[in-house]
């Protein structure tokens, strides 16, 4: 079932996407070369319990950090630990706040120091895939519409999007219906209307778009080795169009 939200919800999950915003930024901001990913999720747990916040992620189904850090052919909940980053990597981190009940969802993915060419090539194809999707969270659209898009910048690029992992409805639950492909059949789907609010999240890989999980039990990454990125928004579909929610 969809949730929708009324305005004064849409308005206490503003803050909870402002403060997963400032916490990305932070995080963005420690990202060099020589830093562990540990480190980075310290910084990132310390903002979120400053602002009255609960880390969304952390012990959510068992997972034992504040962040997800994947690095380079990591898609996606990537444990942060005593790996060292270093130059040339791109760290893609997820990052989720709970304020009064309330979730923000948001992701970026960073080049850590000097990165090659197809790293930024890539890092800038999945965020303009983001964009193109959220452009169509128009009452009215289709579903389906938001990953058309997504899909059509990212191949257009010369990469693929992963098919196996989707965004999803966001509201007092981290994961609500519905799922949100990052490919598909324009028109298609359940139609958009005002107070839904969709997480957003183009997983993009420099290679074929087939991944694999580590034994780990959460990491995933791309089956092929090639290099994977990651952004995403939680966005509030109003009568005027799309409201970005997680943005400071």
């Amino acid at each position: 079932m969809i949730v929708l939200k009324s305005p004064v919800e849409i308005e206490m999950m503003r803050e909870a996407g402002r403060v997963t915003a400032v916490t990305l930024r932070l995080v963005g901001e420690a990202v060099r070369p020589g830093i562990t990913t540990r480190e980075l999720d310290q910084i990132a747990e310390e903002y979120i319990r400053s602002q009255h916040g609960k880390p969304a992620f952390l012990g959510y189904n068992g997972f034992p950090a504040t962040l997800c850090t994947s690095i380079n052919e990591q898609v996606v909940h990537g444990i942060p630990g005593k790996r060292v980053l270093r130059e040339g990597d791109i760290l893609s981190v997820d990052c989720g706040a709970v304020i009064d009940g309330f979730y923000g969802d948001s992701a970026m993915t960073f080049p850590v120091g000097h990165v090659s060419g197809v790293a930024r090539s890539l890092m800038e194809a999945t965020r303009r895939s983001l964009e193109a999707g959220i452009a169509k969270m128009r009452p009215g659209m289709r579903l389906y519409d938001i990953g058309a898009a997504v899909q059509q910048v990212a191949e257009a690029a010369g990469f693929s999007v992963v098919r196996e992992y989707v965004g999803h409805g966001i509201g007092r639950a981290m994961h609500e219906d519905p799922q949100v492909p990052n490919f598909g059949q324009p028109g298609k789907g359940v139609q958009l209307k005002p107070g839904m609010v969709l997480a957003v999240e183009p997983m993009v890989n420099a290679g074929g778009y087939a991944v694999r999980s580590l034994d780990d039990g959460w990491t995933v990454v791309t089956a092929d080795g090639a290099m994977s990125a990651h952004f995403e928004h939680s966005v509030a579909i109003t009568e005027e169009g799309p409201l970005i929610l997680t943005v400071e």
